[in-house]
């Protein structure tokens, strides 16, 4: 039993890069993981901008799990831009974004770093620290927003 369990656990090991080197079959299969990975920003903005705004209870460890999920979640829609095919699959960006590629990676290293620091501010559930970084991150959003995303 061990035997097959070590022998399963091996072979997953080695076929697992060869499956993370193709995550995107093609430029469609990155829009849709790119647009997916923005709505669960979007998601998760929304509920700590509804406590901020006090639209609903202010709840301290809700606000931790929401930043923990976004400072994963900002990482990841980045790498879709880059895939063959995908300026040529659509989305909902502006014909701008393929010439400036480089400034979204950054905009999009930026965004991850305020996400960090949403988190940071979120563990010490402090409101201002908490409104002070998500105003910054939610800021940077709305200003790739504003330059590159199609309406």
């Amino acid at each position: 039993m061990k035997k097959a369990l070590f022998a399963s656990l091996l072979s997953f090991t080695l076929v697992m890069p060869a499956i993370a080197a193709t995550a995107f079959t093609d430029g469609k299969d990155a829009v849709d993981y790119r647009q997916a990975s923005f709505q669960l920003i979007r998601h998760n903005m929304g509920d700590i901008q509804d406590m901020i705004r006090g639209n609903v209870a202010f709840d301290a460890e809700r606000v931790q799990r929401r930043a923990e999920a976004l400072a994963l979640l900002s990482q990841l829609p980045w790498e879709s831009f880059t895939i063959p095919g995908t300026k040529e699959a659509g989305g909902n960006v502006k014909p701008a974004i393929w010439d400036n590629l480089p400034e979204v990676q950054e905009r999009g290293a930026k965004m991850a770093a305020d996400a960090a620091t949403l988190l940071a501010a979120a563990k010490t559930a402090e409101q201002a620290e908490i409104r002070k970084a998500f105003g910054d991150f939610a800021r940077n959003c709305k200003a790739c927003h504003d330059k590159y995303k199609a309406d």
